[in-house]
């Protein structure tokens, strides 16, 4: 089963997906039927458009041969009486369930028996919109990014009834259409939508008990190579649509206590600070720049007498080459003790740790000394792209003299330090692991495949690498050990390890 060029593509819905998908199909060579149950909504939406690619044009990234041939292309259609022709139809309708049914049973009725229904649902189950269809076997799940023109990804989502050869022809066409599809099952959120969840969710627990304030999180995960901040994120999608995101999901799964939602986001919500939208959400806007946070810098280092690098993991080894020139102002030599079960620095009796999920208070008992901090994960140690932020925390017992040390030391190493609650997990770690966790689990239940799952987000959210690409660059049992320790601290079942890591131990 094949689409080509000389198939017509039937576009219902002539809104912001719709009028993208449109635009999409008709560069692409296909003839284009655009139509909306509002009335002349379909022809705004091509002159709009025509305005759009004229704006490209003036810009010098379209021809003004090619601006032409699309808007040709797209023909604006008074009822589905006009689509009999359409090889392929595909629905960018209100995200209701009723509507989606209702639309599909029409488009039964006017296309031919063989073509092809798509629907750019981003949260409804298709096996759900199929039922009742006398072919469900002939709905799949194209589900593209706004701005469609823009963003690369589309997820190509299987109900219980899809025909693998319906599927297998939305991927190809994605493919022709410079798109990059995935495979995925109709589950809820698919892939991006539920593999993203920790992003947020990790962010807002750490709100509710105060670890920290937007700001600091947000420079952290930018720091971590995010390309917005989860805070300034939520804000520019909107908190109304990010926690009904969250809701569906979380009533999909049947109240999995991993996706439940959280009240600081309905505490905005209930007051109508939606983010950007309002004016006001965790931030307000139009946003103001943001006083430069005090951190500490490396002239505030003292000399120390004696400093061990411990730990013979990436990080470790990254700690001996960003401290060896600190030291060789101080006319020391770092020694290494690469069979230690810890990885950080020691300075003297004080020691400053990589997180391993546990707090300083816990590694502090464990150590048997008061003066202990930790600093968060280093994603991509390889590649030596260390974070220009780095959360730490530090004992509350500690000394005052190693309070103001522990942050020097990480200015020294090149950081901008950033104080936050003595949490397990810290800020990138804990969001990394959960991330992490997510997508296994999402493997583990024939989702999507890894490669899927690391592509999807990497498009599809701009994420720095993939859930996977950080596994390879961390290690199985140090992301099962940050999850169990959050799961130590909080019980309950949100931070549960998922099968799928637990075999790859």
């Amino acid at each position: 089963m094949t689409i080509s060029t000389a198939d017509t593509v039937l576009v219902v819905g002539a809104g912001i997906m719709g009028a993208g998908i449109a635009q999409v199909a008709a560069q692409a060579g296909h003839p284009v039927l655009l139509f909306d149950a509002r009335p002349d909504a379909a022809g705004a939406a091509k002159e709009q458009l025509a305005k759009t690619l004229e704006t490209l044009v003036g810009k010098g990234k379209l021809s003004q041969s090619a601006a032409a041939e699309t808007i040709a292309r797209i023909e604006p259609i008074p009822t589905l009486a006009f689509a009999s022709a359409a090889r392929i139809g595909i629905e960018a309708i209100v995200e209701r369930l009723d509507a989606k049914r209702a639309l599909f049973a029409d488009l039964e009725a006017h296309l031919a028996g063989d073509a092809i229904l798509a629907t750019n649902t981003s949260s409804i189950s298709v096996t759900a919109i199929a039922n009742g269809m006398r072919h469900p076997e002939r709905l799949v799940g194209m589900h593209f990014f706004n701005p469609v023109p823009l963003m690369r990804l589309v997820e190509v989502v299987s109900g219980l009834q899809t025909s693998p050869d319906v599927a297998d022809a939305i991927f190809e066409l994605g493919r022709a259409w410079r798109k990059v599809p995935v495979h995925a099952k109709s589950t809820p959120g698919f892939i991006v939508n539920r593999i993203a969840r920790p992003y947020y969710a990790e962010t807002l627990a750490l709100l509710q008990e105060r670890a920290a304030a937007p700001e600091i999180l947000d420079t952290c995960l930018r720091g971590a190579g995010f390309k917005m901040g989860p805070c300034e994120l939520m804000d520019l999608i909107g908190h109304d649509t990010n926690f009904s995101v969250t809701q569906s999901v979380f009533e999909a799964n049947f109240y999995d206590k991993r996706f439940v939602p959280s009240l600081v986001q309905r505490d905005l919500v209930d007051g109508g600070l939606l983010g950007r939208k309002t004016g006001r959400g965790f931030y307000t806007y139009p946003r103001q720049a943001e006083p430069a946070h005090e951190s500490s810098t490396a002239s505030g280092l003292l000399a120390p007498r004696r400093v061990v690098v411990h730990g013979n993991s990436p990080t470790s080894h990254a700690l001996v080459q960003l401290v060896a020139p600190v030291l060789t102002g101080l006319g020391l030599t770092p020694e290494r003790d690469p069979e230690s079960a810890w990885t950080g620095i020691q300075v003297d009796a004080a020691r400053l740790a990589l997180t391993d999920g546990r707090t300083a208070h816990e590694l502090a008992q464990k150590f048997g000394i008061e003066d202990v901090a930790v600093f968060d994960r280093l994603l991509d140690t390889d590649t030596g792209a260390l974070p220009a932020a780095l959360a730490y925390a530090i004992h509350p017992e500690s000394s005052p003299p190693w309070k103001a040390q522990a942050a020097a030391w990480l200015a020294a190493l090149g950081f901008a330090p950033q104080l936050v609650g003595d949490t397990p997990g810290l800020v990138v770690a804990r969001t990394v692991a959960m991330l992490v966790n997510e997508a296994a689990d999402a493997v583990q239940q024939g989702v999507c495949s890894s490669e899927g799952a690391d592509i999807a987000m990497k498009l599809g959210v701009n994420y720095p690498a993939g859930p996977f690409e950080w596994l390879a660059n961390w290690d199985v049992r140090g992301v099962i050990a940050v999850i169990e320790a959050l799961d130590a601290a909080y019980r309950g079942e949100r931070y549960r390890v998922s099968p799928w890591l637990r075999r790859h131990v």
